[in-house]
């Protein structure tokens, strides 16, 4: 799902040495300039302020002949529409960076509900990257059901392919250029962000009112049943256990 795994700064240097990740790595300039060099020939220059978005497995250096600093993260699974390297240039007010160091400094926190809270930046920088980044590579019919998706995922009326029937392009079509430019099939897309909403709320169950079946409902899901084989499949235990353990971490937390 779409996480945290790792959050930091460099306080300076003026080279990282070759290297490659599981999972996306976001670095933003915090100071200075340089350039990304990955290992296929391409490059991205950067300047103060700038966000490069670097994909798994994509072996990269980042050089620089005055000196950088920046903060970092590597997060599972972000919904970028994306597949190569990127950047985002710098915008007053920069949001992301804004938003790497309230990460950065969560993922040091000893606080026992660091996981909630470092699960929502990790949605809220994914967003902020897919709206600053003004380059317009999702088309208009796959931006209508991507927006679709979103604002009602968690509907258990919302009826996906009607929604996508009632655009006016061959379903076939926008099915397969869907998955073309998001990475995943409509379905997929929108299994993963009620999976997202299911991890938050299935993590501070033991502090919430909320039963499993309720849960199932606000995630969209009318059968409690279907959500928790969903729900099993994407996180290898049932919601249930998957709240005990939550509550059970942070008992030991509490009596740290």
């Amino acid at each position: 799902m779409n996480t945290i795994v790792y959050a930091g700064e460099v306080a300076g240097t003026h080279e990282v040495p070759w290297h490659s990740h599981d999972q996306w790595e976001l670095v933003c300039c915090t100071g200075g300039k340089g350039t990304f060099q990955f290992e296929n020939g391409g490059a991205i220059d950067y300047n103060k302020g700038d966000t490069v978005a670097i994909p798994p497995g994509t072996r990269h250096r980042n050089i620089s002949a005055q000196g950088f600093t920046n903060l970092h993260l590597r997060m599972w699974d972000p919904p970028f529409p994306f597949r190569c390297p990127f950047c985002v240039e710098s915008r007053e007010g920069d949001p992301i960076e804004h938003a790497l160091r309230e990460a950065n400094r969560c993922f040091r926190s000893d606080s026992s509900g660091n996981r909630i809270v470092l699960t929502a930046l990790g949605e809220l920088i994914a967003s902020y990257v897919i709206a600053c980044r003004s380059d317009g590579e999702l088309s208009r019919p796959v931006e209508k059901i991507r927006s679709l998706i979103d604002s009602n995922f968690s509907d258990c009326d919302f009826a996906l392919d009607e929604a996508i029937r009632a655009i006016p392009f061959h379903y076939d079509y926008l099915r397969k250029q869907f998955r073309k430019e998001i990475g995943l099939t409509p379905m997929a897309y929108m299994t993963r962000l009620r999976m997202q909403r299911a991890e938050k709320l299935l993590s501070a169950m033991g502090s919430s009112d909320y039963t499993v079946a309720q849960i199932s409902r606000l995630c969209g899901f009318e059968d409690p049943l279907y959500f928790s084989r969903v729900f099993r499949k994407h996180f290898g235990c049932s919601p249930s256990a998957f709240a005990k353990s939550h509550e059970n971490r942070r008992s030991i937390n509490l009596e740290d």
